[in-house]
């Protein structure tokens, strides 16, 4: 008679990982989550009186419109144009490819003035392009698009490399068109991290700053968005309202990553 031994718990810590996921619980909480929560605090010392006071200000719901707005398109963009950036470095071979996978990466490494500077020399009022958005909307997109076209493209070639072509070979000998082993073999397995490169993708772009100092010129109810008008606040000594921003900023942000989780995780269950 085989002899039933209890299941240890899965749940059953060491004293090693117990005192690692201590320390990095509290370094967290030191980094994040105190932090965030000092602010919703500061948004509400005004009072919700204050709080809806400061987001229905006209200049503060343009910036705000015009930030989110433009961070969707952007992220948009990136999910196309990233995704279509690591296909052609992983399965493409051209002359050039090891540069271009280099240079994906210098949005990550500029300090983003540096990055405003190039942008506003290549396409503002002595653009060698002859292209000059400067003070101008689509100079927010130009921006946002250049800090994080990193982002999707980093995410996804990881997916990529380790994919097994031999399923997609597989797909294609028992005669399923490419649209349908794209849709049915490769996408369920790219979703989860294109979603995670948009997401970082969004969340850098609302928070932008440095790259559209430059750039966009900060013009009230055109150009500037809500970083801008966070710095307005706390230069004029306003702080409760500079958190009111923060903290909008800080719930869209999390929808944002929630329903691009909920996305992947329908289309992978679909796939």
């Amino acid at each position: 008679m085989r002899e039933h031994r209890p299941a240890r718990s899965v749940n059953a810590l060491g004293r090693g990982s117990g005192l690692a996921l201590g320390t990095s619980l509290i370094w967290f909480s030191l980094l994040v989550l105190i932090p965030l929560a000092a602010v919703v605090v500061q948004a509400t010392n005004g009072g919700w009186s204050g709080f809806w006071h400061t987001l229905t200000n006209p200049q503060t719901l343009a910036a705000l419109k015009l930030t989110v707005g433009e961070s969707l398109l952007v992220t948009a963009l990136n999910v196309v144009m990233g995704t279509t950036i690591a296909w052609v470095l992983v399965r493409e071979r051209f002359p050039g490819a090891a540069i271009l996978d280099v240079v994906i990466d210098l949005p990550f490494a500029l300090p983003t003035i540096v990055a405003g500077l190039v942008l506003l020399l290549l396409y503002g009022p002595r653009s060698p392009l002859g292209i000059d958005v400067a003070n101008a909307r689509p100079a927010v997109f130009l921006a946002l698009a250049f800090v994080t076209l990193p982002f999707v493209v980093r995410t996804t070639q990881p997916v990529l490399e380790e994919l097994d072509r031999d399923v997609e070979e597989a797909a294609s000998s028992l005669g399923a068109s490419a649209l349908t082993t794209f849709r049915r073999v490769i996408l369920p397995s790219l979703v989860p991290a294109v979603a995670a490169g948009a997401a970082l993708s969004f969340a850098r772009a609302i928070s932008e700053y440095g790259s559209l100092v430059l750039l966009s010129g900060n013009r009230p109810f055109n150009t500037e968005v809500a970083s801008v008008r966070i710095i307005g606040y706390i230069e004029g000594d306003n702080l409760a309202a500079a958190s009111v921003i923060a903290s909008v900023l800080l719930v869209v942000a999390l929808v944002v990553i929630v329903v691009l989780d909920l996305i992947q995780r329908r289309v992978s269950r679909r796939g």
